[in-house]
């Protein structure tokens, strides 16, 4: 990414309560266009609380999240539309704040899909109209809402082409071609998983959330995982923010990697400094900074009382006998 493009999103002070728990503790971090960035942490960190907050599941109780769909906004034009009040202004790209949108204008406008840790195909549904579905919003606005589609004008006719067009395109992509016509729930495990990312991508999101992709695929099933991930950044001008456990993957597609701990940020950087850093070591291992700032001091303890010891019995021995 350019230094001088603004990130795509931009996550600032986002807090969410339920009751007396605090699931998200005064987060901020930065998505920027064209990278895969990666929320990481121990379970119950507050990852998927993360997402449900982005997508509009849940309304924070606190912080703001401005998606800009332009390169050139700028800091000025965030608080210029936080002053005024708007959920969006599109007069220059498109800029959005999501924390005032409900869910369906994010998706819609705002333009942000996701998976969800559980699939959730229509298994009944065949495999091609699994992906034709996703793009109901342009079939129906080409339709008139209905009678223009009842009609079969030559608009909702060209839209429902453009529509199958789009949804082999993605067939192909993950290569099910040759499943087309078969029900979604009849796939693999691991092809499902690509066909809930591929519907998601039939509309054409800016910012693309995958939660746990992985879960539950075997190695072969991770590479294929990977190689589509790489081909939605560097192809399609799609950002990735993703949830993860298997940190090969992780640490093999990912840009930028944020790790949450008790609903916190602990630590924000590369793949290689997060993977270093203490912080985001202690938190896997289940050992606290207090606990290693007594157990480094009860060792500084031992090593002076040594020494004490050391000293003693030298300064004996240099007394000599009488």
């Amino acid at each position: 990414m350019s230094p001088a493009q603004a990130p795509l999103l931009t996550i600032e002070h986002l807090t969410m309560r339920f009751g007396g728990l605090l699931a998200i503790d005064d987060l901020s971090f930065k998505a920027h266009r064209g990278d895969v960035t990666a929320l990481i942490g121990p379970n119950g960190a507050g990852k998927t609380t993360v997402f449900n907050c982005i997508t509009g599941f849940y309304k924070p109780t606190a912080g703001r999240m401005a998606l800009a769909h332009s390169v050139t906004t700028t800091p000025q034009d965030v608080e210029a539309l936080t002053d005024s009040g708007h959920r969006w202004d599109e007069t220059n790209g498109g800029l959005y704040l999501l924390e005032r949108m409900p869910d369906y204008e994010i998706t819609a406008k705002a333009r942000v899909a996701r998976t969800f840790q559980n699939i959730r195909l229509f298994t009944g549904m065949t495999v091609l109209e699994n992906l034709i579905v996703a793009q109901h919003n342009a079939l129906m606005r080409a339709s008139g809402w209905t009678f223009l589609g009842l009609l079969s004008a030559p608009s909702f006719k060209r839209a429902e082409a453009e529509a199958t067009e789009r949804a082999r395109f993605w067939l192909d992509r993950i290569k099910l071609t040759h499943r087309a016509d078969d029900a979604a729930g009849d796939l693999p495990y691991g092809d499902q998983r690509r066909l809930e990312i591929a519907r998601a991508m039939c509309t054409s999101p800016v910012l693309l959330c995958l939660d746990e992709p992985a879960a539950g695929l075997n190695p072969r099933e991770s590479h294929e995982l990977n190689t589509l991930m790489r081909t939605i950044r560097d192809d399609h001008a799609t950002a990735i923010l993703l949830i993860e456990h298997d940190m090969s993957v992780v640490m093999e597609i990912s840009d930028h990697v944020v790790v949450l701990e008790h609903g916190a940020k602990i630590s924000d950087g590369t793949p290689a400094f997060v993977k270093n850093d203490p912080n985001v070591i202690a938190a896997y291992l289940g050992v606290e900074e207090t606990e290693e700032e007594a157990a480094e001091a009860e060792i500084e303890r031992i090593a002076a009382e040594a020494a004490t010891k050391g000293g003693s019995t030298n300064g004996s021995g240099s007394r000599g006998t009488p």
